[in-house]
């Protein structure tokens, strides 16, 4: 078990370039963390980490075998929890997602999956920007959106519905748009769900067309977006799913409904490949399943 405490202790230090934010997450001394370190590589006779007075990166060998424990580990968690009664999952589960996502869409359905794994802590981590998920221990990412060419594995879990809409003071003000091409006329509020975007794509029986759109103002957090268009400051695209609690209290008002927006693909992103760990799948499996119970808003992998 010292071992194993030991290799789980390189491995965030390792990641986070420090032995002191190592000891922090972990809870002990930053010079117990150190000896620690020190006499793994005196056992090994290699030298795993680069120290310098500002950072710590790991050597080669260092970098082979940080790949190699980190498989070996989450091996060891799900061999764990692979043979406890109930089939009951230990540990912590940190899971990354943007912040409007996880209030609006993922926490609500959160409770069910907690009660099935009472013994499993959950850390969300709410974040609209790229973190490096690796370094903060991520054991699954979900995104809205293209993802960029990331090490690991993705599995897309389905789409969401995207639409335009805007407040009833601003319809008011500027009128309401009655085709894709009136949009030219209006004022637009750019978030990360898509409206930053050069152009947004329409289609209707068969027809499709693009507008060009340039943002007046924009958030790069999809709540100070909403928040934006709540405040009658122009036009969002967004999904569906996000902008529902506002179009239903009548905060905001959809639009072009009769026109159909390009879906955005929604991604489990999981940082360490096929060594994930098994509650990391059991999340997705879990989540997938209740998107699928909301086909107004989601499209789920045929």
């Amino acid at each position: 078990m010292t071992d194993v405490v030991t290799f789980k202790l390189y491995t965030r230090v390792a990641r986070l370039g420090s032995f002191s934010a190592a000891a922090r997450e972990c809870g002990l001394a930053q010079s117990q963390v150190s000896r620690m370190i020190a006499e793994l590589e005196a056992r090994l006779g290699a030298r795993l980490l680069s120290r310098t007075t500002r950072a710590v990166v790991p050597t080669e060998a260092g970098l082979e075998f940080l790949e190699r424990m980190e498989s070996i580990l989450a091996a060891i968690e799900d061999a764990e929890n692979s043979v406890r009664e109930n089939g009951e999952l230990r540990g912590i589960l940190r899971i990354a997602m943007p912040a409007t996502m996880a209030i609006r869409v993922v926490m609500p359905c959160l409770p069910l999956f907690a009660e099935r794994h009472p013994l499993l802590r959950i850390d969300v981590m709410l974040d609209d920007k790229r973190q490096d998920m690796v370094r903060d221990a991520v054991d699954v990412g979900i995104r809205v959106g293209n993802l960029p060419d990331l090490p690991g594995t993705a599995r897309l879990i389905g789409t969401m519905q995207r639409v335009i809409a805007a407040s009833p003071a601003y319809l008011e003000r500027h009128g309401t748009p009655v085709v894709p091409d009136d949009i030219l006329k209006h004022r637009i509020v750019g978030g990360p769900a898509g409206a930053h975007a050069t152009s947004w794509q329409f289609q209707r029986d068969g027809e499709s067309t693009s507008v060009d759109v340039l943002a007046h103002i924009s958030s790069n957090d999809t709540a100070g977006a909403l928040a934006a268009a709540v405040a009658g400051l122009g036009i969002i695209s967004t999904t569906s799913w996000a902008c529902r609690a506002d179009v239903g209290n009548g905060a905001l008002v959809q639009l072009l409904g009769d026109w159909k927006m390009a879906e955005l693909p929604v991604h489990a992103y999981f940082p360490l490949g096929r060594a994930s760990r098994l509650a990391a799948r059991a999340f997705v499996d879990f989540i997938e399943a209740e998107f699928k119970k909301e086909p107004a808003h989601f499209t789920a992998v045929a």
